[in-house]
């Protein structure tokens, strides 16, 4: 069975930088073919996807977010994590990781973590 635990800061200042990690168990991170996802949610956005690191260490993010995300792993820990810098109150959103597998030219979603809500405030 394979988890995925987000942790990181619930609350970040304007123009810092959040930063979150995922934690997995129950697989490694550079299994052949996972592509291990950040996306957020907000009411007012709905579901957003933010970008992923692929099994081989590839990154790619969202076109609207790529100036501002980066997107590292551990492989000794069997994390990834999530940098973006100079958020605004507009970033405030749950956090989720996910495990992404290809499915006719597109990616889904098998596994999820709970979510971390992040709130850009000061």
């Amino acid at each position: 069975q394979v988890r995925l635990q987000e942790s990181g800061p619930g609350l970040v200042k304007p123009s810092q930088t959040l930063s979150l990690t995922c934690t997995v168990s129950g697989g490694s991170i550079t299994a052949s073919y996972f592509y291990w996802t950040w996306i957020r949610q907000s009411p007012e956005k709905g579901l957003e996807w933010i970008g992923y690191m692929e099994y081989s260490g590839r990154v790619y993010y969202s076109p609207s977010l790529k100036s501002r995300t980066s997107i590292s792993r551990d492989t000794s820990k069997n994390q990834f994590s999530l940098q973006l810098t100079s958020v605004t109150p507009e970033d405030t959103a749950m956090y989720f990781c996910a495990r992404g597998l290809s499915d006719l030219g597109g990616l889904r979603y098998d596994y999820w973590g709970q979510g971390t809500q992040v709130t850009v405030s000061s």
